[in-house]
């Protein structure tokens, strides 16, 4: 990140916020109490991840007028609001399957270096005075570890009313990556 005195104030509140509500995810992601079931695992741990893009996206709608990232964020707000009730639906009946230790254990391997990869992209991504592409520079790592973390997923047993919501997150979030990705080149 450049230095701070160099930010505006509009770049500096919208990078506060923003790393506010990074280490809520973090924190909200590797505290969840976890259970025997990689199902349960996934839906507590994934909850704070799409919590988070909700907030990020509320919170570049206060700074944005670039039309193609407000449909952008609002979609977001609206896919991760519904996929969190989804998950939520789905928890009690999803916990219910469990799976073994060693199961248990390379999952968790895997979701530790996905989670901590896009930790890391995400605390380290560029931030300037456009903020507009702060945003996507965050949000790309954010979308890409939700891609990871449905794939690692899906490599184990997994009750059958998640995998819908994974695929879907998949596919939505890979849309993102590219809408994001075209619109970052754009304006940088």
């Amino acid at each position: 990140m450049n230095s701070l005195y160099k930010l505006t104030a509009d770049a500096k509140e919208y990078l506060s916020r923003y790393y506010d509500i990074l280490e809520e995810m973090i924190s909200g992601m590797t505290d969840a109490l976890l259970a025997e079931s990689i199902s349960r695992n996934f839906i507590v741990q994934m909850i704070p991840h799409h919590m988070a893009a909700i907030e990020m996206s509320e919170n570049i709608l206060k700074y944005t007028s670039l039309r193609p990232l407000i449909k952008i964020a609002e979609g977001i707000i609206s896919e991760q609001t519904e996929s969190i009730d989804n998950m939520l639906k789905a928890k009690p009946q999803c916990g219910r399957l469990f799976n073994t230790p060693y199961d248990l254990s390379l999952y968790m391997k895997r979701f530790s270096f996905i989670a901590d990869a896009m930790f890391s992209e995400m605390g380290s991504a560029y931030a300037d005075n456009n903020i507009s592409a702060d945003f996507m520079r965050e949000m790309i790592p954010h979308h890409r570890g939700a891609v990871r973390m449905c794939e690692n997923a899906l490599a184990f047993d997994i009750c059958p009313e998640l995998k819908p919501i994974m695929y879907k997150i998949i596919s939505s979030q890979n849309e993102g990556i590219t809408e994001m990705e075209v619109l970052l080149s754009k304006i940088i």
